[in-house]
C-alpha cells in the first residue's frame, strides 16, 4: 500500500520503476487478436506501447492509425514507432474524433479499436502539467495544454454549489461540500494556481484521512476529468465505435476508475442489445462476460495496473 505522502495515481497509474509499460498488454492483445493485413486505431496512444505491440503482431503489412490529444505523446510515440514507417500514421486528435480522423484517412472500416484510458506516465512525471500532488507546480491538468481551461482558471470561474457538485460527481468524494467551502474560502485570500497549495486546502478540510491515500486524490479526479470532460469524451467515441468497425472487428477498452469503467459496461451492453428496449438491435457481441483486471504477477511488476479494468466486444 503506498504512503500517504504519495500521489496514488502515480503508483496506479505509472508505478515505481514501471514507467511506460502497457497496462494488461497480453489481455488486450488477445482480445484484439491482430493480424496481417489488419487496420486498427489505438485511439489513446501515450507512449507507444500498445502501438507497438499491434502492429508487431500484425506484420508485414497490418495498418495502425494512433491518436492523442497530447502534443508530447505524439512526439514521443513517434520516436518510439519510427521503425514501423509507413504501416502507422500519427494524428494529434482527440478519441472521440476517432472517426472523422479514420475518414479523412480513408481507413474505415477497421478491424480493432483499443482505447487505454487515463493520465499517462510522462504527463504524471511532470510537474509544470499539474497533475500529481507529489512535486508543486502550476495548476493545469489539460491533456492538450495546446488549447482550453486550465484547472486553475476553473477554480477561478466557478461558485461553491458548482464546485460541489464537480467533486462530488466527478471524485466521488462524500465530503464534497466541504472540500469546496474550503477552497472557495482560501480563493478570497488569493487564487488556487498551484498543485501544492490546492493539495494542502483539502488536507486541511477533510475531518479524517484514508489511510494509504492523498486526502486530495479524489478532488484532483474530479478535477482533470472536468478539465478534460474525459466522461463526455468517452461516451462521443462510444456512440459512433461501432460504426468504424468491420463484423468481426473488435473494441477493447481498459479504464482506471469505475465512473469510466460504469459507462464502458453501459454502453457495451446496449450495443449489445442487452441495456432493455431503449437499446435497439445487437451491433456488438460482448466478448468479455466479466471485467479483465491484471493478474499478481503483473501487479507486482507494475503498479500502475492495480487499478486496470479491460472490456471488449465484437461487431456483429
Amino acid at each position: 500500500m503506498p504512503a500517504p505522502d504519495r500521489d496514488p495515481l502515480a503508483d496506479t497509474r505509472q508505478g515505481r520503476g514501471a514507467a511506460h509499460l502497457p497496462v494488461l498488454l497480453e489481455e488486450a492483445m488477445g482480445w484484439l487478436a491482430p493480424k496481417p493485413g489488419g487496420r486498427y486505431c489505438d485511439a489513446t496512444v501515450g507512449a507507444g506501447g500498445h502501438a507497438a505491440a499491434l502492429l508487431e503482431r500484425s506484420s508485414p503489412d497490418g495498418r495502425l492509425v494512433a491518436l492523442d490529444r497530447d502534443p508530447a505523446a505524439i512526439a514521443a510515440a513517434g520516436e518510439r514507432l519510427q521503425a514501423f514507417g509507413e504501416r502507422v500514421t500519427l494524428v494529434h486528435a482527440r478519441f472521440s474524433e476517432a472517426r472523422a480522423v479514420l475518414e479523412r484517412l480513408g481507413m474505415i472500416p477497421v478491424d480493432g479499436f483499443l482505447v487505454d484510458l487515463g493520465v499517462s506516465s510522462p504527463q504524471l512525471d511532470r510537474a509544470e502539467r499539474g497533475f500529481s500532488f507529489r512535486q508543486d507546480g502550476p495548476l493545469d491538468m489539460r491533456m492538450d495544454p495546446t488549447t482550453g481551461e486550465t484547472a486553475a482558471e476553473l477554480l477561478r470561474r466557478v461558485d461553491e454549489a458548482e464546485l460541489a457538485r464537480i467533486i462530488r460527481e466527478q471524485g466521488e468524494e462524500r465530503h464534497a461540500a466541504r472540500v469546496a467551502r474550503a477552497i472557495i474560502d482560501a480563493r478570497r485570500a488569493g487564487a488556487v494556481e498551484t498543485t501544492g497549495k490546492l493539495a494542502a486546502i483539502v488536507a486541511r478540510a477533510l475531518p479524517r484521512h484514508e489511510h494509504g491515500k492523498n486526502p486530495a486524490t479524489r478532488t484532483f479526479q474530479a478535477l482533470r476529468i472536468t478539465v478534460n470532460d474525459e466522461l463526455g469524451e468517452l461516451e462521443r467515441f462510444l456512440a459512433v465505435a461501432a460504426d468504424c468497425l468491420r463484423p468481426g472487428g473488435r473494441l477493447v477498452v481498459i479504464a482506471f476508475h469505475s465512473l469510466e469503467d460504469r459507462i464502458v459496461k453501459h454502453r457495451l451492453r446496449e450495443l449489445a442489445g442487452r441495456g432493455g428496449a431503449a437499446a435497439g438491435p445487437a451491433r456488438l457481441r460482448l466478448l468479455t462476460k466479466h471485467v479483465v483486471v491484471p493478474g499478481d504477477d503483473e501487479r507486482a511488476r507494475n503498479p500502475r495496473a492495480r487499478s486496470a479494468r479491460l472490456r471488449a466486444a465484437e461487431k456483429l
